[in-house]
């Protein structure tokens, strides 16, 4: 059975940080590039940051370049998004996602920046 569990998130004030995790079973991690997308009421589900499966390559949004970090620990199934300096604009809930020759996602984890 696949699972993707994401958690992490919660309620942080403008400026603060926040670190995501998602922890994946079921499948061969090793084999699957890993993402997080964030979607927010009445919009579309948006990429947020990607790595591949070998943990070499990393991509990000513009809107996140220089503060957030994705990483994955393969020994733990697990991958991490650090969010550093969080603007009220992240507030979404936030999803992990595993793609090879599936697709997999997670349940989502809410993210609120608010003061």
């Amino acid at each position: 059975q696949v699972q993707l569990v994401e958690s992490g998130g919660g309620l942080v004030q403008p400026g603060g940080s926040l670190r995501l995790t998602c922890a994946a079973s079921g499948f061969i991690f090793t084999n699957y590039a890993m993402h997080w997308y964030r979607q927010t009421p009445g919009k579309e589900r948006e990429l947020v940051a990607g790595i591949s499966s070998s943990g070499g390559l990393t991509d990000y949004a513009d809107f996140v370049k220089g503060r957030f970090t994705i990483s994955r620990d393969d020994g733990k199934n697990t991958i991490y998004l650090q969010m550093n300096n969080l603007k009220p604009e992240d507030t979404a809930v936030y999803y992990c996602n595993a793609v090879h020759f599936q697709n997999y996602w997670g349940q989502g984890t809410q993210v609120t920046v608010s003061s």
